[in-house]
């Protein structure tokens, strides 16, 4: 075993090799938390709901659902998806796309989402090495993953997935990984409180929600992971490719400026950002 550790210490290609394979399965995971982790949320909801007014759960709510069980089926015929036929992007590309049984196509997001998985771990391992921050970070590269694309569908942020990020970045901080405690504890405080007082005052000015609680929340989680040094580049990024793609889709996609737009996805590319390069980006801005 030692042995094996010190060839991933001295091949930076086996390693980043090895963490493209890990992140592929990973993305695969991830694709059944995108799904199910909103279901299991609008479950739960129904059922606090129903216990209040004292009314009946509805039989097919009572079966088992969590990102277990039931297995994965195809949603045209609903046939069990054999281990061989759920292998990442090898099985959509041997099935061309198709159910294996009823030949309904399958949605290409599976094997995009498992392949930039893969790419975006690939390139921490690059980055980080061999090393226990490497392993955190991809972590937290994993978790932005499934709530970047809840965050699209659903417009959600779970507070399943950004408070257990929150404490672990501070729980990581006690051993100066990435940041201190003190800029830890601090930039979580000022990750949330920043993003409250802009969605307070946008909601005095013009009555409106400008933005949803999560985005709060996942603005601590980089605060706490980072330290708050980080949280102007953060915010900013995150600004100006939101900026970039909401006034593109209105624009040449026609989309209504009246439909809200997931700020999530700019606040988590933002962030992993200052995780990989922010060290040079700020000393680039501070010159």
């Amino acid at each position: 075993m030692e042995a094996l550790f010190s060839i991933l210490q001295s091949s930076p290609l086996l390693l980043t090799s090895i963490v493209f394979v890990i992140g592929l399965m990973i993305g695969s995971f991830l694709n059944v938390v995108i799904y199910r982790l909103p279901v299991m949320m609008q479950r739960g909801w129904k059922k606090e709901c129903l216990e209040y007014l004292e009314q009946a759960q509805p039989k097919e709510d009572n079966e088992p659902f969590n990102l277990t069980l039931p297995l994965s089926r195809c949603p045209g015929c609903n046939t069990a998806i054999k281990p061989y036929q759920n292998i990442p992007v090898l099985s959509y590309l041997f099935l061309q796309g198709k159910c294996a049984n009823c030949k309904v196509h399958i949605s290409l997001r599976y094997p995009l989402i498992e392949s930039f998985t893969g790419i975006v771990s690939a390139v921490v391992a690059w980055h980080f090495g061999y090393s226990i921050e490497m392993l955190f970070a991809l972590l937290l590269t994993w978790s932005l993953v499934a709530l970047s694309f809840i965050d699209i569908d659903h417009q959600l942020l779970p507070d399943s997935i950004n408070f257990p990020l929150l404490w672990l970045g501070l729980f990581l901080s006690l051993f100066s990984i990435y940041t201190d405690p003190s800029s830890s504890i601090i930039g979580a405080l000022a990750g949330y409180l920043s993003l409250w007082s802009v969605y307070q005052g946008f909601k005095i000015v013009t009555g409106k929600e400008g933005m949803g609680y999560g985005d709060f929340k996942l603005l601590a989680v980089f605060g706490a992971w980072l330290g708050w040094q980080y949280l102007p580049l953060i915010i900013l990024l995150s600004s100006l490719v939101g900026a970039i793609i909401g006034i593109s889709m209105v624009v040449f996609v026609k989309k209504d400026k009246n439909i809200p737009i997931p700020f999530g996805p700019y606040l988590a590319v933002a962030g992993w950002i200052a995780l990989l390069w922010g060290d040079k980006i700020n000393s680039l801005y501070l010159m």
